[in-house]
């Protein structure tokens, strides 16, 4: 279950208590159970989203020690297509695009050499922040 149900789920409930329970004590009580629901499944979503990126920063190191160059070297290749993606599309794109302009080719269509920079700024700041966790280690003599 999302995260973001859980507010509706939970005003959904305090409804059906409410026509459930005419008495407001046992309401109230009723009501009380389903904030104690409530913040235990939410906790359990935290818990268990914080054992998936532990998980994955473990196996993060391991591939980075690595000796073979397929497990090790994968991050920096994305990082260096991101950075060929960013240098044409910010620096030789719009050289290119001057070029045929001043050559007398204004009328072309220029879009179909653009990139997305959406998917690429995604996976750039996934691996940057990655990288600045790196740094930091490497800062406080970590490794």
């Amino acid at each position: 279950m999302t995260p973001l149900l859980i507010p509706t789920i939970i005003e959904a409930g305090i409804k059906v208590i409410d026509k459930i329970f005419p008495d407001p004590n046992e309401a109230a009580k009723a009501k009380v159970e389903l904030f104690k629901l409530q913040q235990s499944g939410e906790l359990a979503v935290m818990a268990q989203e914080t054992d998936i990126a532990t998980a994955q920063a473990k196996i993060n190191e391991i591939e980075a020690a690595s000796s073979d160059k397929f497990k090790s070297w994968w991050r920096p290749a994305i990082g260096w297509v991101c950075v060929s993606g960013l240098a044409y599309q910010l620096l030789l794109r719009p050289l290119v695009i001057v070029f045929f302009m001043v050559m007398g080719h204004a009328n072309l269509d220029f879009s179909i050499l653009s990139l997305d920079l959406d998917t690429l700024a995604t996976i750039l700041f996934g691996m940057l922040g990655l990288g600045w966790y790196r740094t930091k280690e490497k800062l406080n003599g970590i490794s």
